[in-house]
């Protein structure tokens, strides 16, 4: 079974890519829906109803979740429901300012925490909130009880009903658009990582490891949403036969992230050592040709076109290998280059296997139900369970329970501004606290920016664009036209979306001889919105970053210590791709991703919010690094049968487990802080780059030196075991350092 899937063989390959962009592919879905919203009401001649219409588009579009064709029918039918009880409530409180309040201050907080149960229950929940405030804008034009909600919800249905023949006619197209993502993320870590392999003098790794790192993040989060994908497709957690090509390519794809990911040894001492031979360029340019690869795979899959593997890295592991096999003649001469010889072969087999996975992609065999092919199901299934989730999310622990908070209690305060103040247009200040106020005051702050640049932007354009389109006819055409754009630019550059929706409204506005009416509000009730969001991220249960980065990074090096539990396990049992292994990988990158995120939003938080800023990034280097040396055991999976070298391997895994919970519960604060001077003296011997030789160190040098003496290869999975946990080892001194110095600066703002 080949790559290739279902296409539109006779459009020109230009065009073909343009339609392959799921940007453009779901903006003409988009412009197909505004347009049948236009023809229709200039056909009917009715140009009070154009408004609502195109506004249930957007909400009905905001909405949208991936999922397979009935599961999709499902949600139409619970967004309609949400949409149906938002527009209704509306209507029926407007009137009575103190049961509206007393409704959309609850309203809010239950569509908010209704987000608990699964990802699209938020999506559904967000729109729902923002389909109420498209509400008030009827009611404040005066029209009937009736009119503007069943208008609003022709519009949802409108969109809906055409999304449902979009993925009857491509199936496949949002699974595909998803492994492309993974693919392109992963040219980009790729292409990161390659770097290290650059032999400068005196390598100082960390910039390129909090880079990767990052990235890494990026690489995790496409990994999800392609998961995503295929579990919405599929039933009690497996995947039909039809979807089986993209399932093997999500296998293959995260399987190359943990080849990508991991780490033979300290890249500075390769540097260093390798300095004046052109091995590590050669390495560097096998990456990029890899990177290249991973490129042209995501094409192929956004296209629906057959992949076609490229020969140049074929020849740049050909000319590794040929390099190699002089430096080991060389070697003989210089024993101490063997071992770092040896480090080299096993990261050459590590991304000559990640070859033969890319070219496997060039023709897929169908799944003969050897292979693993379960998906872990994160979502919930009965009611009962749906109830759970959120009972469980019910207390100030809760980052989405805060979150309700807020933002419920910021749209009370926003309705009371417009009650006190009469505001004959503040629905826009609704509006803006519930696209401003997010989870963090990272995120808000930034949409704070965005949202106000674009405010003024679409009010400079707006206002010759309602002399230059007086009549009716071509402000709806330009209603058509940013609304696309609005969809095209949301989720890559908001403060384009916010300029073309803010002309969206300005034209529908002027449909009621409001146009130029409704400027200096619109630019009033957005700053006024825009205070009332931050003022609540900042004041009202905020979640700064600095008080939760313990929490975060005992939960890192609790899935790095089960991560490397799964892994040790497979040397004696072999290399198996099961559920739990899977699960224990993903766990352990993505606690890597939330610390990088985490450590990346406390950056932009105020000043005083900021702590050991210096040490916070050391240790997601450390951390990121250790699961790069856990990722290379994973990758190098083999069945160890020599009992003797098996019992040796897991005593050294042991005492490394139980320093890793030894750091977790100083950073849980549930051990005594140690003093000062005990922990300066370990941790000043790590880093100073000479630290003690643990009983890993030695067993590995003990094992080294059996090797030699018997004249054999050093290429032995427990040779090869052993680095990896000195590797580790090596850094946990640094790392109870750290901990240390974390935890006691956390006790003085406890006791301040």
């Amino acid at each position: 079974m080949s790559l290739s899937l279902p296409r539109i063989p006779f459009l020109p390959l230009a065009v073909r890519e343009y339609w392959a962009n799921h940007r453009i592919n779901d903006s003409i879905r988009v412009l197909i829906a505004l347009m049948g919203v236009a023809l229709y009401a200039s056909y009917a001649g009715r140009t009070d109803i154009v408004t609502p219409l195109v506004l249930g588009v957007i909400a009905s579009a905001l909405a949208e979740v991936d999922d397979h064709f009935w599961g999709r029918v499902r949600a139409l039918g619970v967004t309609l429901i949400c949409f149906t009880v938002a527009a209704f409530s509306v209507e029926l409180l407007y009137d009575t300012p103190w049961l509206f309040a007393v409704g959309l201050t609850l309203s809010s907080f239950g569509f908010i925490m209704l987000g608990a149960i699964g990802e699209r229950y938020g999506t559904i929940a967000f729109a729902s909130l923002l389909l109420a405030v498209y509400t008030m804008l009827g009611m404040e034009q005066g029209s009937d009880m009736w009119l503007q909600p069943m208008m609003l919800l022709s519009g949802a249905l409108w969109y809906g009903l055409l999304s449902l023949v979009w993925l009857l006619i491509w199936p496949h197209r949002p699974v595909q658009h998803r492994l492309a993502a993974v693919f392109r993320q992963t040219a980009t870590y790729m292409e990161t990582k390659s770097s290290l392999f650059h032999p400068v003098a005196e390598l100082v790794p960390q910039p390129t490891r909090i880079a990767a790192a990052n990235q890494n993040a990026q690489v995790v989060a496409a990994l999800n949403q392609a998961k995503a994908s295929l579990l919405a497709r599929a039933r009690r957690g497996r995947l039909t036969q039809r979807h089986q090509t993209l399932l093997q390519t999500y296998f293959i794809a995260q399987d190359i992230h943990e080849r990508v990911s991991s780490s033979h040894y300290r890249y500075q001492d390769l540097a260093a050592h390798f300095f004046h031979s052109d091995i590590l360029f050669r390495f560097e340019a096998l990456l990029n040709a890899q990177a290249k690869a991973c490129r042209e795979v995501a094409q192929a899959l956004s296209l629906g076109a057959r992949y076609h593997h490229p020969q140049g890295a074929q020849q740049a592991l050909m000319a590794i290998k040929q390099s190699m096999q002089y430096l080991s003649a060389q070697a003989t001469q210089v024993p101490s280059r063997m071992a770092l010889l040896q480090q080299l072969d096993f990261l050459y087999k590590n991304l000559e296997t990640v070859e033969q996975q890319l070219a496997s992609l060039s023709n897929l065999a169908a799944n003969d139900g050897t292979q693993e092919s379960e998906l872990a199901d994160p979502d919930a299934r009965s009611l009962g369970e749906m109830a759970y989730r959120i009972r469980r999310q019910l207390t100030l622990k809760s980052l989405r329970f805060r979150h309700a908070v807020r933002l419920s209690l910021s749209l009370l305060t926003g309705y009371g501004v417009i009650q006190g103040l009469s505001l004959e247009h503040g629905f826009w200040i609704l509006m803006t606290i519930q696209f401003v106020c997010q989870t963090n005051y990272s995120a808000t702050r930034s949409k704070l920016k965005e949202r106000i640049l674009g405010t003024v932007a679409g009010l400079l354009f707006g206002v010759p664009a309602l002399y230059l389109f007086p009549d009716p006819s071509s402000q709806l055409a330009l209603m058509v036209i940013t609304g696309v754009l609005f969809f095209a630019f949301r989720t890559v550059q908001y403060t384009l979306a916010t300029l073309f929706i803010t002309l969206l409204v300005l034209m529908c506005f002027s449909q009621f001889g409001q146009g130029f009416a409704v400027i200096l509000p619109r630019l009033g009730d957005t700053v006024i919105g825009c205070l009332i969001a931050v003022a609540a991220v900042r004041y009202v249960l905020p979640d700064w970053q600095a008080h939760r980065l313990r929490g975060i990074m005992t939960e890192a090096l609790q899935a790095n210590r089960d991560y490397l539990a799964h892994v040790i396990a497979q040397y004696r049992v072999g290399k198996r791709d099961n559920l739990a292994y899977r699960i224990a990988r993903r766990h352990a990158h993505n606690a890597d991703a939330e610390l990088t995120t985490a450590i990346s939003n406390m950056l932009v938080e105020p000043g005083r919010y900021r702590t050991n800023i210096e040490e916070t990034f050391r240790f997601l280097c450390l951390n990121n690094a250790m699961l790069s040396y856990i990722s290379a055991l994973g990758a190098h999976r083999s069945r160890m049968d020599d009992e003797v070298n098996h019992q040796k391997m897991a005593q050294l895994h042991r005492e490394i487990h139980q320093s890793l919970n030894d750091l977790t519960e100083r950073l849980s604060h549930t051990l005594p802080v140690e003093q000062p001077a005990q922990v300066a003296s370990t941790g000043d011997k790590a880093l100073s780059g000479q630290p003690a030789e643990s009983s890993v160190e030695a067993a590995y040098r003990e094992t080294i030196t059996e090797t030699t003496s018997h004249e054999a290869t050093n290429n032995t999975p427990l040779s090869m075991v052993l680095q990896q946990l000195a590797l580790i080892q090596r850094m946990l001194p640094e790392l109870a350092t750290l901990t240390s110095t974390l935890r006691q600066q956390a006790l003085k703002q406890s006791r301040a």
